[in-house]
């Protein structure tokens, strides 16, 4: 191989390297003592698990849709510490805001909002395990996008290579996970119906990260 043609190779290789690396930006919610106080509580009132930190091990990725229009207003909902109009006097119910460790804007920009192995609450009965990572957008006006979709694969890519995770699911998969070892929900009557991140998105994830040789999913009851 002529040297002309050695320098075009590898600068072809330092594009592809390049372009095929993204960046994850550090955007983190609010996680005071109040915060943590609340997700001790909520691993111990919701799952029975007593712990002097907030740490979870990820055994599973779940995606999600915000149903927010821009990355702003998005954060804007997930950074304060308690839920909006929430009542302490009530019991057996958790004040602690919902959130996730990840958030991908519509144009594919990636935002760590928390520690990967700091519990968030974003999927029932399974937050004490799973990561979770929220699109922008969502709506029939504002679908999820293509720089969306591979940013999500790039990321449950990252995410699997850094941790022992099982499961990859979408946010309308969690009940699927009742009668699993990995489920921890004690109260019955607590679930809610979800359909994100979109059936379409979550199988071209799924198609794309195949050779991951993540878990099946548990049957239906």
């Amino acid at each position: 191989m002529k040297k002309s043609s050695i320098i075009y190779f590898i600068s072809g290789l330092i594009l592809v390297s390049c372009t095929s690396t993204k960046t994850i930006v550090e955007y983190p919610i609010t996680f005071n003592e109040e915060r943590k106080i609340l997700t001790l509580a909520y691993l111990q009132n919701r799952y029975g698990l007593e712990q002097d930190t907030p740490k979870i091990e990820p055994k599973m990725i779940v995606l999600h849709w915000t149903v927010i229009p821009t990355f702003e207003k998005s954060f804007e909902a997930f950074d304060p510490v308690t839920l909006p109009n929430w009542r302490p006097d009530i019991k057996n119910v958790s004040g602690l805001n919902v959130s996730s460790q990840f958030m991908v804007d519509r144009d594919g920009t990636i935002y760590q909002l928390l520690p990967e192995t700091t519990m968030a609450r974003h999927v029932i009965g399974l937050n004490h395990c799973a990561i979770g990572v929220e699109n922008v957008g969502g709506t029939e006006e504002l679908p999820l996008t293509k720089a969306q979709l591979n940013s999500n694969i790039w990321l449950v890519k990252y995410l699997k290579d850094k941790y022992d995770i099982d499961y990859l699911i979408g946010h309308y998969e969690y009940t699927l996970f009742e009668n699993h070892s990995l489920w921890l929900e004690i109260d019955e009557g607590y679930r809610t119906v979800k359909t994100d991140p979109g059936t379409e998105f979550m199988g071209k994830v799924r198609n794309a990260v195949k050779k991951l040789n993540f878990k099946e999913l548990p049957k239906t009851k």
